[in-house]
């Protein structure tokens, strides 16, 4: 069978199947069938046609984001200026999600923050030259959010910042900044969501629209469950979102188009939407949130998590969003803001899977940028002019997880990030001759001694070169990695994560990987279970701990096997969610390779629990 053909299966059972799994009756069966000829239609002539053209010039089109590794995420819009207070009250959540969360009436919305919408602060120039000396590639700022906004001079529809005393372009000043500074360029843009046009799904306050929160008119599948609304959204799309996405590419020629929440509309729209990008722009990189189904991503590269703390496994290209608190628009009220630190280890973290890293900031209403923003930025930056060379343009790292750090991959360079300071480093699984070793820094050279065919250990000097993450170098002949991770023995707690685990079984997977969420959830059989493979150099105790979130009765019980020993545990009960870290015991373990299987023994509720990590503590 041919890949295309393939990939087309693959695509339609997925379909079938979802669609299906909610039949009730009849007339079910037949809307069922309806979404999937819909959606098998829009895949097919995808797959057999333009789709699978477009994706010849995939590579040259998206050589620049591999590249980059490390981009900059601008929410700003009209929504800054109240920065997350309407009408002297404090909003929670996402500050760019105001409109919905206080259910402001499109004219109201017009009057009260368009009409006042006036950033005398705003500096473009300033803007990129701060992204650019923070380390960051690659830009993208939101041209239309869900509010509806169009935050240009558009000539479709007259819900845009010309109505505001802000009589200029922002959009047009930036990409001519970022042209100045030799950075990408791109848009956000809210293709399926708007809560201003009376025909988009999601103002179920305004109009009798669905995709909002009452979930009107079948709720998530509301264009299945009500084919006859369709033509009202498909004329939204017609007429303002495919206009607006190909006047940005007509007028501003970016480098990348970002888009998100693509259930609100079906498979098919979306798809569509793509095909029209294509009939402008042939060359524009186009995230993967605006058309997927099953095995197939039709976009050119894949997203993971929000705000994300961990990463679950990906293949291919992949990007994930953190933000600098815990809002994506400016927020007066959330002081949440992370150390820089956090931010260079997670930017490791995504570079030794293979992924970039693209961090948000909320400008404020005025056009400045919030100066707890600036500070981490700066922070990021003076560490990436030093440390740079570990991030761009590196692969995923061909070792397992080490209990000391992460590494990249640059052709025969092995960068060590190193978060955890010890002397000597152990560096486990990593076979080949290393010719060079030295401090990224300083270049200071470091002694390297092969410990045995898969390991060796480094010399390192007693003070680290950088707290947050200190890089060393490695220049291989034959590199090459082992699968099997090796647990420190010394004084380093060994963190083995439930998304660096094999799953075995069927219809459990991963969290979305934010700080509460990076775990393995719907465990509710137990003939599913996970493990590790791991190694240890020299016989050790470990003292083993747990962490996992509950929100189940008692009953729950479970058994962690390492080796020979069988660690018989039971879950806390909890009535509400609960993150629980828990010691366990001490096992005993020889020089040798072992697998670590965490299975569950008796659910009594509706899963065991959702584990985020397994912990080996040397008790030397």
């Amino acid at each position: 069978m041919s890949l295309k053909k393939t990939l087309l299966s693959i695509a339609v059972s997925v379909i079938i199947s979802t669609t299906m799994a909610q039949v009730k009756g009849d007339d079910d069966g037949i809307l069922a069938q309806q979404a999937a000829n819909r959606d098998k239609a829009a895949i097919d002539s995808a797959v057999n046609g333009w789709w699978t053209a477009s994706m010849k010039d995939h590579a040259s089109r998206i050589a620049w984001w591999r590249e980059a590794k490390f981009g900059c995420f601008i929410h700003w819009g009209v929504y800054s200026v109240a920065g997350g207070e309407w009408n002297g009250k404090k909003v929670d959540g996402y500050a760019e999600h105001l409109m919905r969360k206080e259910k402001i009436s499109r004219q109201e919305y017009a009057d009260k923050l368009i009409s006042h919408f006036n950033p005398e602060k705003f500096d473009a120039d300033a803007w990129v030259k701060m992204i650019r000396d923070a380390g960051m590639r690659y830009l993208i700022i939101t041209a239309k959010h869900h509010d509806g906004v169009a935050m240009y001079p558009t000539a479709i529809g007259d819900y845009s910042i010309s109505r505001s005393p802000f009589k200029q372009d922002p959009m047009a000043a930036l990409s001519a900044a970022c042209k100045k500074y030799g950075i990408r360029f791109g848009f956000y843009y809210s293709h399926a969501f708007d809560w201003e046009h009376p025909d988009a799904p999601g103002n179920d306050w305004d109009y009798n629209n669905p995709g909002g929160d009452k979930n009107l008119h079948g709720g998530a599948t509301w264009y299945d469950v009500h084919p006859e609304l369709l033509p009202k959204a498909v004329k939204y799309v017609n007429e303002k979102s495919i206009p607006q996405i190909q006047e940005l590419l007509r007028k501003y020629h970016p480098d990348i188009l970002w888009f998100d929440t693509p259930h609100k509309l079906p498979l098919s729209e979306n798809i569509r939407i793509l095909q029209a990008i294509r009939a402008v722009d042939k060359n524009v990189v186009v995230n993967g949130r605006l058309a997927r189904s099953g095995s197939i991503s039709f976009g050119d590269y894949k997203n993971t998590s929000d705000r994300p703390a961990e990463f679950y496994p990906v293949d291919g290209d992949w990007e994930a969003i953190p933000t600098t608190n815990e809002s994506y628009g400016y927020s007066r009220f959330d002081n949440s803001h992370k150390p820089a630190a956090f931010f260079i280890r997670l930017m490791s973290k995504a570079a030794a899977r293979g992924g970039n890293l693209l961090m948000n900031i909320g400008p404020e209403g005025d056009g400045s940028i919030d100066p707890r923003d600036t500070v981490i930025l700066h922070s990021i930056g003076t560490w990436m002019q030093q440390n740079g060379e570990s991030i761009y343009g590196t692969t995923a790292t061909p070792l397992p997880v080490q209990p000391w750090g992460e590494t990249t991959r640059k052709g025969n360079k092995l960068y060590l990030h190193v978060f955890q300071w010890g002397n000597p480093l152990y560096v486990g699984g990593l076979a080949g001759k290393v010719e060079k070793a030295y401090l990224l820094t300083s270049k200071q050279p470091l002694k390297v001694l092969r410990v045995n065919p898969k390991d060796i250990s480094i010399s390192l000097p007693a003070t680290a070169p950088d707290s947050s993450c200190s890089v060393i170098v490695l220049e291989m002949k034959d590199m090459k990695g082992d699968a099997v991770r090796v647990l420190d023995t010394r004084n380093i707690t060994n963190v083995l994560r439930a998304f660096d685990a094999t799953l075995h079984g069927k219809g459990f997977g991963y969290g979305d990987g934010k700080k509460a969420a990076y775990f393995v959830q719907g465990w509710k059989k137990t003939d599913q279970y996970i493990s590790w493979k791991v190694r240890t150099t020299r016989d050790a105790v470990f003292k083993v701990g747990i962490k996992y979130a509950t929100d189940q009765p008692p009953g729950n019980t479970y058994e962690i096997h390492i080796g020979k020993n069988v660690i018989r545990a039971e879950v806390n009960a909890a009535k509400k969610q609960e993150i629980i870290t828990q010691a366990l015991q001490e096992v005993k373990l020889p020089a040798g390779e072992y697998e670590i299987t965490v299975k569950p023994t008796q659910i009594s509720g509706s899963e065991l629990m959702k584990l985020f990590e397994i912990t080996m503590q040397p008790n030397s």
